[in-house]
């Protein structure tokens, strides 16, 4: 196994072998039940208790946000079955995740001046400077000078305001919007887009119940690193929620319809159409329609990730998602979290949900093959042509959660907690050369928001498991 000196056991240097390779033999001891996704300029951890997100701002901070993880088993039992549970561990990924990118967007790109450093400076002759920039025009002075008036009023009235409030002694810890005990009903009206509400109507998943439970006695976890000061901040939900950032619920709900539209008109509408157009209609070759429109799929799915990773913003996102993996993997070998010991770890890993979009496009083709959807044809006299490809796509829609919950117990309970299994490596193979387009090799930067992240999730495990001792 590969340490913070990137040796092996033996104190020889690691052999060249590929990233797959590397990943399936140096998965580590100590599995973890902590998973995370990759953010815009930072990284999402989640574990039991709680999930956080690490941002890196213009300044050079980092920015750390957390929420609570309350789990709805209690109140719906029925979410935790097999195969409806892959079905609610979908949704809430969708859902945190969208939260965690807004939280991202909200500061990933925020004023790049540094506080307190002057917006402007007025020259001898007049001219405004603004980091070496110069405007000789007088209108433009006698602006900039009420737009600086009127910043110092408004400083001044926030001065007054926090005056007035007491200030706590430490920093607010950010917790879920709802409390656990809240039980007001979801509104599709009202909180579809809201994803806190969405979260608790659907009682969040405490767990990724990916693997074991790791022992935290013999997980070598360190206490985590010190931070520069200012490197973390800390806001209130208030705060967050009152920011004029123009992403609100109605810009939330609009991205989540926008992009589930895109997802099926790229995923199934397109490769049915093809299929179509390839094979002929659907009742005639079945199988080698549903093949057909598989293979489809997967290299639209293949061609899509390639094409948004030539992006420079996706690039840098997966460069923060295989420092995400990094990070796990040095987790999971017990060592300190440093940006030095994680670097050493391939960026693939075998727990990657990656695997499951993979196995999702895969078990499509089997489920759809065997589902009877000849025999309504049949039976309802729906004719060639539009009608029959519109049948089509509608059946695809609507298995699609069967296809996840199938997914999600073959990659995450049974996979996921036999990865030594060889058939294992069979299964994941897939996803794990698509790992080799979906991540990058980060910098320490990078490697930073992850631990970040990760040290504010195993601080809470901590603390609960200590709490229950």
């Amino acid at each position: 196994m590969l340490g913070a000196a990137a040796e092996n056991e033996s104190g020889q240097a690691p052999s060249k072998r590929s990233a797959v390779k590397r990943a399936f033999a140096e998965d580590g001891a100590n599995k973890t039940h902590v998973g995370g996704q990759a953010l815009i300029e930072g990284v999402m951890m989640r574990g039991r208790y709680n999930w956080a997100a690490a941002v890196r701002e213009p300044s050079g901070n980092i920015y750390i946000e957390e929420h609570d993880l309350a789990s709805g088993k209690a109140k719906n039992k029925w979410l935790y079955w097999p195969v409806v549970r892959g079905c609610r561990a979908f949704v809430e990924s969708l859902i945190l995740g969208y939260k965690a990118l807004e939280i991202a967007a909200m500061h990933a790109y925020g004023d790049e001046e540094e506080p307190g450093a002057k917006a402007e400076e007025v020259s001898a002759n007049g001219a405004i400077s603004k980091e070496g920039a110069s405007v000789e025009n007088a209108s433009c002075v006698e602006l900039a000078d009420k737009h600086s008036r009127f910043c110092e009023s408004l400083s001044e009235d926030k001065t007054e305001d926090s005056a007035r409030e007491p200030m706590t002694e430490s920093p607010v810890v950010l917790t879920g919007e709802k409390a656990a005990d809240e039980t007001s009903d979801f509104s599709w009206k009202n909180d579809f887009g809201n994803p806190d509400e969405a979260i608790d109507a659907l009682g969040a998943q405490r767990s990724l119940d990916i693997v074991v439970e790791t022992n935290t006695a013999e997980s070598g976890v360190v206490e985590p690193n010190a931070v520069e000061p200012g490197a973390a901040a800390l806001e209130s939900d208030e705060t967050r929620d009152g920011d004029d950032s123009g992403f609100g619920k109605r810009e939330m709900a609009i991205s989540m319809v926008l992009g589930l539209l895109l997802g099926v008109g790229l995923f199934i509408v397109a490769p049915a159409f093809i299929a179509n157009v390839l094979v002929g209609e659907y009742d005639d070759k079945t199988l080698l329609w549903n093949v057909v429109d598989g293979i489809v799929r997967i290299v639209v799915f293949v061609f899509y990730i390639w094409l948004i990773g030539r992006m420079q913003d996706i690039k840098r996102m997966f460069s923060y998602h295989g420092a995400e993996h990094k990070t796990i993997h040095c987790y999971e070998h017990g060592l300190p979290l440093t940006p030095e010991n994680a670097r050493s770890f391939p960026r693939l890993h075998v727990r990657c949900g990656t695997a499951f979009l993979i196995m999702v496009m895969i078990i499509a083709i089997f489920v759809y093959t065997i589902t009877p959807l000849n025999g309504l044809i049949a039976a309802w006299g729906v004719p060639d042509g539009p009608a029959k490809l519109a049948l089509v796509i509608v059946a695809r829609i609507l298995l699609m959660p069967v296809i996840a919950g199938i997914s999600y117990e073959i990659t995450v309970k049974w996979a996921g907690s036999h990865p030594e299994n060889p058939l294992v490596k069979v299964v994941l193979w897939p996803g794990m050369q698509m790992q080799r387009l979906t991540t990058n090799e980060p910098d320490d930067e990078m490697l930073e928001c992850a631990i970040a992240a990760m040290q504010r999730v195993l601080e809470r495990e901590e603390r609960e498991e200590a709490a229950r001792a």
